[in-house]
């Protein structure tokens, strides 16, 4: 896998819905299966939702939080 496609996963925000403004790899499980079984949407962020779907399933949010925080200390300075 490409880090570098990992890394904007991890950065990015879900542009909207009931979760708009939550980074991806805080989207709840749940409502990563639901698009699973419905279909991801076009484009980039359908590739990135479809990865953090593979994520959880598979039980590697853990490994990718320190990423995270690392994303979120540097939007606060």
């Amino acid at each position: 896998m490409d880090e570098k496609l990992l890394q904007e996963a991890i950065s990015q925000k879900m542009p909207f819905g009931k979760y708009a403004g939550r980074y991806l790899l805080e989207l709840p499980e749940p409502y990563l299966v639901w698009f699973h079984s419905k279909g991801f949407p076009e484009g980039k962020l359908g590739q990135q939702l479809a990865l953090m779907y593979e994520v959880k399933l598979n039980g590697l949010e853990g490994m990718l939080q320190p990423l995270l925080d690392k994303v979120k200390q540097a939007r606060t300075r």
